[in-house]
Parts: structure tokens; sequence; C-alpha cells
């Protein structure tokens, strides 16, 4: 129990050092930055931060929220990045543990992924080439190394399974995209196609499911709460990330639950 707990920790705070990279691509890749120079540094005064200041979360808590030169207020989606990424990897290996390793470690890249996804759509409504594009790549190379990479059984996650997922996810959602172009953006179109790729078939299905039911229970609760009006847009990439995620733990699951409705 002990050695679990440390392991835990360690991997919380390997998350949380992955998550001050992650806000370094949140932060720039929009701006069409670079994301190796120059170093991090405060964008009001320009100053560049010390590696005290680099210390991943608690350095918020440690200077309030602003910079220590200026005092210019820091995000608060910083911290919530990099909490949210080192809870996610705790978790990881709490799911998975080193007895599934190659699932633990792809699980960890995609979840990076996602995480950058999601907080770039939520704040710029843009699902970045940049990041899908590599994205679909990684994900169609990792599904060479999930276990029984070669099985034509759905319900193994290797190379067919994976293939016919990012058609799935690509198709189902580049129809509505060829209707009603104002409705869905082509960048929501290569972004399931990527969780097609990383969730496999048929677990694609939970995950788009969940994210269309999701998107729309919140855009009901929005308009009625009077927070969006009729026609205001909501990004739907942080559905499609956050439901991959959910897909990705417990898609095998959730579809043999619904599944098993009509059998």
């Amino acid at each position: 129990m002990l050695y679990t707990s440390l392991v835990m920790l360690a991997f919380a705070l390997l998350g949380l050092s992955v998550g001050s990279f992650l806000n370094l691509c949140i932060d720039r890749l929009p701006l069409g930055q670079s994301i190796i120079s120059p170093p991090s540094h405060c964008p009001a005064c320009g100053r560049r931060v010390s590696a005290l200041d680099l210390i991943p979360f608690f350095n918020y808590l440690w200077l309030r929220g602003a910079c220590r030169y200026c005092h210019a207020g820091i995000p608060i989606r910083l911290p919530i990045v990099e909490l949210v990424t080192g809870l996610a990897f705790a978790f990881l290996y709490w799911n998975f543990g080193f007895d599934q390793g190659p699932e633990l470690g792809m699980s960890m890249v995609y979840a990076s992924f996602l995480i950058v996804m999601f907080f770039i759509d939520l704040e710029h409504q843009l699902i970045l080439n940049k990041v899908v594009y590599p994205g679909i790549v990684v994900a169609f190379a990792l599904s060479f190394a999930w276990p029984d990479a070669f099985s034509y059984l759905w319900t193994d996650l290797g190379v067919v399974s994976s293939l016919i997922g990012g058609a799935v996810g690509f198709a189902l959602l580049f129809l509505p995209y060829i209707i009603y172009p104002k409705g869905m953006g082509a960048g929501d179109v290569k972004l399931a196609l990527m969780i097609g790729l990383m969730t496999g078939f048929p677990e694609v299905f939970v995950a788009l499911l969940l994210a269309i039911v999701g998107g729309g229970l919140l855009a009901i609760l929005f308009l009625a709460l009077g927070l969006k009006k009729r026609g205001e847009a909501i990004p739907f990439g942080p559905f499609l990330a956050a439901a991959a995620m959910a897909a990705l733990l417990w898609g095998e699951s959730i579809y043999e639950w619904y599944a098993g409705w009509f059998s």
C-alpha cells in the first residue's frame, strides 16, 4: 500500500512537470510561437522566470498568483492544467499499473495531447493542425504497440481496430460538417479521426456519443441560465477530448453495458 502511494505521488509530480510544459504549448502554439525558445518569461514585463519560480503548481501558491517582478496576475489556467495533468498521471498509474506498461505509457501520451487540445479550443475555439496532425501520427504508430496489435478481434485495440475507429470517427463528424459547416468545424472532424485511432472500434462510438450528449446537455444548461444566447458557438473540442479520455479508460465496459440493453 505504501509502495503504491509513493509511486502514485511520483507520477503526480511527473504530471505536474509535464503540465508545466503543456501550459507552454497552450500559451504559444495558438500565437504561432516556438515552444523551444525563448525561455519561460513573464508576458507582461518580459523578465525571464527563475528556476525557483518554475516549480509547477506550488510556485503559483507561493507567488500568490502574480509575477515576482511586476506583480501582473498569472492566469488561473496555469495551475489548473498542472494539477489536472498531475492527477491524471497518478490516476492512470492507479488504473493500469506497471503490469500494463504499454497501456500506461500510451494513455499518458494521449492525455497530454488531449489536455492541450481541450484548453486551446476552450480559450481560442481552435483545434490546431500543428497539434492534431502529430496526434494522428502518434495514435496510429502507437496502435502497433498495444497487446494483440494485429488481432482482428474488435475487443483488442490493435492496428485494424485503430484504423476502423479512425475511419468511423472521421465519417461520423464529416457528414454533419459538410451539411452544416457553421455547426461543426473541420478541426472537430480531424480530432474525431485522432480519437478513433486512439480508442479503436467500437469504443469510438462511446467517445463520440459521450461528447455529443455532454455537449448537448451543457448547451441546454447554458441557454437556460442565460450564459449563452441561441446561435452562439460552444467549442466542441473540449467535449471530444474529455469523452476520448473516458472511452480510453472505460469504453469497453460502457459499450458492453449499452449493447446489453439490446441483447
